[in-house]
């Protein structure tokens, strides 16, 4: 397996030390020779040592985008545009409607019902990876001082996170028995847990949820949230077609997502487009903790 040392790091500590056969670790901007094709890995602005791959054989340059977004993120590096013949990206919101808004003013909505609510519990849904660190840092950003409290599924994450660099702040464990405690604070939860046993704890919950699936009213009714916040870790409509202008690669290859869309915005703009077929790909709403993580951290 060829990753960074933060995907490497992230890995180990999600699946165990032996999650493959074998790594190698490569930084940024570091090409490696495999049978006359030269790979490197680039940032794709997604998480911590998120990376696509480019690939040089005979003059020919495919690369491989992983998940990525354009948008500022304080917690990994961002997106590079990389010149190429054939760009192979993620479609996740490759829809018109998924134009995601500001991060600021989407933590400014988490900070008033904050201050308008004070006898309550704002039980945030997050995912372990990504999400959490980052919201984190752009609550920190804001202005937001006080501890943040933490569900134990996030602490190992949080803590590989810190040891890269990322800066989080005061945080503190969510683990305190006591009915109605917590009014108040922002808690951060992994999305199953903020509708479990486990968040019945907390002085009137007020259940919220940081994704980009939060712009379809359904999913968030879906959820039972009362506070849905528009922050994804993925490219939106915009960032998508503004990338295929920049790049401008003689081919587009599509996947994990809305292709259609895009196959036809790339018709109606003059671009070569397909779409793959995967096999075991399924609806994915963003990233999954391995199985029982949530109920061991309990």
């Amino acid at each position: 397996m060829l990753a960074t040392k933060e995907t490497l790091a992230i890995m180990a500590a999600r699946y165990g030390e032996n999650f493959a056969g074998s790594a190698q670790a490569a930084g940024y901007g570091e090409t490696i020779s495999y049978n006359d094709v030269e790979v490197t890995l680039v940032p794709a602005g997604h998480v911590l040592g998120s990376a696509q791959i480019v690939m040089r054989w005979k003059g020919l340059t495919i690369v491989v985008s992983g998940d990525y977004k354009r948008r500022r993120d304080p917690t990994c590096a961002p997106f590079e545009p990389v010149p190429c013949d054939v760009f192979v990206s993620e479609a996740t919101f490759g829809l018109p409607v998924f134009r995601h808004p500001d991060d600021a003013g989407e933590v400014g909505k988490l900070l008033k019902s904050v201050a308008q609510f004070p006898e309550r519990t704002h039980l945030v849904g997050v995912y372990a990876l990504g999400k959490a660190q980052r919201l984190i840092c752009l609550l920190r950003e804001a202005g937001y001082d006080k501890p943040i409290f933490v569900h134990g599924a996030l602490a190992k994450l949080n803590a590989l996170y810190e040891a890269h660099g990322v800066d989080l702040g005061p945080l503190e464990p969510a683990t305190d028995d006591a009915r109605n405690k917590f009014a108040g604070e922002i808690v951060l939860a992994p999305p199953d847990a903020i509708a479990e046993r486990w968040s019945r704890r907390f002085a009137d919950p007020l259940p919220a949820f940081a994704s980009g699936w939060m712009r379809v009213r359904a999913r968030a009714r879906q959820r039972h949230v009362e506070l849905p916040l528009v922050i994804s870790d993925h490219a939106d409509w915009d960032e998508l077609t503004e990338t295929f202008r920049e790049i401008r690669p003689e081919e587009i290859w599509l996947t994990h997502g809305e292709e259609e869309a895009l196959l036809r915005w790339a018709e109606i703009n003059g671009q070569q487009a397909r779409a793959l077929s995967l096999v075991g790909y399924g609806d994915e709403e963003g990233e999954v903790a391995p199985p029982d993580e949530t109920k061991r951290a309990q």
